[in-house]
């Protein structure tokens, strides 16, 4: 399948997973003909994603399964990004988690110890917060107290939703915005759009003209902006067309806007 005009610009493509690539682990429409349409075309492809809650094992494993080769290094994970983060900055402190189980093993594997279930957690010197689906009280509680007590706070992002099949769920922005809100701190961000999961990207893939592609335009549109590459907009997950179309004076701009990333690697033109 040949390639779009705007696609043969380039010699590499960063591609968002959640709410372009995929929803809920289902395939966008034609997303598994576009990935092979780029490789056929001598493109080459790494897979980022905002999503905190699996490891990159997983992610990997969740490609295969709808068709898509990819090994480790293709794949860019936030959780990947904090471990490393942490491992530079962070070894030997303690931490209290909110997040998946996977989370927790990036944040134990960078040499952190993990407060959780014991009764220093109120006294943890760094506070985790990522996206997850077994939100408590008590974890907003304890993640508080910490806080309060002076504990240094930092979060996988401020996405405001997590695209599902149903519907938009809460992503870990909408956690992140109660402690905020009950503490009267802000979280340091590792995820977009900062631009650190982008640059790691272009780093594994080497030198070309890059385009990054994303659904939404204030984590995907603006890391790329951030970590200075091209970005396309497409409208399977987090952004609507009206909102596509209102972009504010001043806000990163994608070059191209499309309704599925099928239209946009393959269009007819």
């Amino acid at each position: 399948m040949p390639l779009s005009s705007l696609l043969r610009r380039y010699d590499q493509v960063i591609l968002d997973l959640d709410g372009c690539v995929w929803i809920g682990g289902e395939p966008t429409e034609g997303a598994v003909e576009a990935i092979a349409a780029l490789r056929d075309a001598g493109k080459r492809v790494a897979f980022l994603t905002n999503n905190p809650r699996r490891a990159t094992e997983e992610y990997v494993r969740d490609l295969w399964a709808i068709g898509v080769r990819a090994s480790l290094a293709d794949v860019v994970t936030v959780g990947g990004a904090l471990q490393y983060l942490l491992a530079e900055t962070r070894r030997g402190s303690t931490a209290f988690v909110i997040g998946t189980q996977a989370l927790l093993d990036h944040v134990a594997d960078a040499g952190v110890k993990v407060l959780n279930g014991t009764d220093l957690a109120t006294r943890a010197e760094l506070v985790v917060v990522a996206g997850t689906d077994d939100l408590v009280y008590d974890d907003l509680r304890i993640a508080a107290i910490a806080l309060q007590r002076g504990a240094d706070f930092v979060a996988t992002s401020r996405d405001p939703t997590h695209p599902m099949p149903d519907g938009l769920w809460p992503g870990t922005g909408a956690i992140l915005a109660a402690l905020e809100y009950a503490t009267g701190r802000t979280a340091a961000i590792v995820g977009k759009p900062e631009p650190q999961l982008v640059l790691t990207a272009l780093d594994r893939l080497g030198e070309g003209r890059t385009l990054a592609v994303g659904d939404r335009l204030d984590t995907d549109v603006a890391g790329a902006a951030q970590a200075g590459v091209d970005a396309a907009l497409v409208l399977t997950g987090g952004t609507t067309a009206e909102e596509a179309a209102t972009i504010a004076d001043g806000d990163p701009r994608p070059v191209a806007v499309a309704a599925t990333l099928a239209e946009l690697v393959m269009g007819g033109d």
